[in-house]
């Protein structure tokens, strides 16, 4: 890796700046403008506040972030393994939520105990060639990511209004860019926005499994981990794919930067305080995302596995039986529904990471809506043009290709982040402890070699 003894990190920047020779002073406030600068600390936190109320000040940025674990990218996996196997593959989504909720604690500690994102961290930690290759590697991912999720918007439009894909897509890249221009009114319009989207989400999915009728005791028989997982070499295969979806890399970029979005105050107690409510809020939100992700696969096992459709892995196919399945007239329209909210969260917070990355690595201020702009086109293009090429037909290998290029580039955003939280020279008092470490890398590992497997399998196929 890269060295590691580039200039700290201030753990105090206003104060560092200030006590600084005017020079020193200078540079520090030059490298320290913050990405989103139009939302950047722009949510008051009252002082002497009751904790109900400090909790509701600092609750939103983890359900922006929770919106990319149940993103479109993710739903043919946990359908196809609910309608294969049942619900044995309950563990892995358990345990891959439990190792996301860790990562994105400790982005949210670098963003409040440095005034950093994990992207500014990067460029002024690293060298300037090895901050360009890490930006490019960060923006294929997110084109990638972005593929999936507009692909599942799409996929809904179709599903619900017979639009063309290419249709589709243009139209999810014109209203994302609506949206993100009403966050000129304030970023909690947008994270309220995005929270009634989830909630949409999760009430069409309650809908759904009220008339599935899951068997709740093998279902709770599945959140325990069994070994034939890893005998069984299908099984092993979808359990990668569920692990390999679900930590991705721009919500660690995306995390470090929206928690400052708070007022909070730069001394230690009132960052430590933060930080409590900020991982309060993501573990909250990211349990939301886990209903979600196995919602969908207790669907694809109470509605399927259970009455003989083993084989239901394209989102299309789903629609299809859930309403006669299930002989519940709105089951297929209500599904639908929840993907395109689905896909339109999913590109909205995308759009977002993109333009923390890009100002991050890059150091560059443009007018919002030519950032914007430009994000938005960064991550839409391929999708157009692989769909102009590839075709309709090609959705499924599509997906699968997204998550593939996820997984090679997730080590350079993890391996990154726990470096940077673990170094006292950069995050003072806020560095990981021992203990905090070593679970922080084993997640770490156990990520990276089971997104190796899937990659390596993949190229087997």
């Amino acid at each position: 890796m890269p060295r590691l003894d580039a200039p700290q990190l201030e753990t105090e920047p206003s104060l560092a700046a200030a006590t600084a020779h005017p020079s020193v002073a200078k540079t520090a406030r030059a490298s320290t403008l913050p990405s989103l600068p139009e939302a950047h600390r722009t949510i008051p936190i009252a002082t002497g506040a009751t904790w109900f109320r400090k909790a509701l000040a600092f609750a939103g940025p983890g359900y922006l972030v929770a919106v990319g674990y149940m993103d479109p990218g993710n739903w043919a996996t946990d359908i196809g393994g609910g309608s294969k196997f049942g619900y044995t593959l309950l563990s892995v989504i358990v345990m891959s939520n439990f190792m996301a909720m860790i990562l994105q604690a400790l982005s949210a500690k670098l963003g409040i105990a440095t005034g950093r994102d994990l992207a500014q961290a990067c460029r002024e930690t690293y060298s300037r060639r090895t901050s360009f290759i890490l930006w490019v590697l960060c923006e294929i991912a997110i084109a990638a990511c972005d593929l999936a999720e507009v692909l599942g918007s799409a996929v809904a439009l179709k599903l619900l209004f017979g639009l063309p894909l290419l249709a589709g897509v243009l139209i999810t890249a014109l209203d994302v860019l609506i949206v993100l221009a009403l966050q000129g009114r304030g970023f909690r319009l947008i994270e309220a926005f995005v929270v009634t989207l989830i909630a949409s989400i999760a009430a069409c999915f309650a809908y759904e499994i009220f008339f599935a009728q899951p068997l709740w005791r093998e279902a709770a028989q599945g959140l325990i981990p069994r070994a034939e997982i890893l005998r069984n070499r299908e099984m092993l295969y979808i359990a990668i794919g569920i692990l390999g979806a679900t930590v991705m890399p721009h919500n660690l970029y995306l995390h470090s930067s929206i928690v400052q979005t708070r007022a909070f105050g730069c001394s230690v107690r009132d960052r430590r305080e933060a930080l409590r409510y900020a991982v309060f809020d993501s573990t909250l939100a990211l349990g939301f995302a886990l209903f979600v992700n196995a919602a969908i696969l207790i669907l694809g096992a109470a509605a399927f596995h259970t009455r003989g459709f083993h084989n239901v892995a394209e989102i299309a196919d789903a629609y299809k039986l859930l309403s006669p399945v299930l002989g519940a007239s709105l089951a297929s329209t209500l599904f639908a529904c929840a993907l395109l909210a689905s896909g339109q969260n999913s590109t909205l917070t995308g759009t977002l990471a993109g333009q923390i990355v890009m100002e991050g690595f890059l150091d560059i201020r443009l007018k919002p809506w030519v950032r914007r702009l430009i994000t938005r086109a960064i991550a839409i293009i391929p999708a157009v043009l692989v769909i102009g090429i590839a075709g309709e037909g090609k959705v499924t290998s599509l997906l699968i290709l997204s998550q593939v290029i996820l997984s090679f580039q997730l080590p350079f955003a993890v391996i990154p982040l726990i470096q940077f939280t673990g170094n006292r020279a950069k995050m003072g008092e806020f560095a990981n402890s021992r203990f905090t470490s070593i679970v922080a890398w084993t997640v770490a590992a156990v990520i990276l070699v089971f997104n190796a497997e899937l990659l390596w399998l993949t190229l087997r196929a």
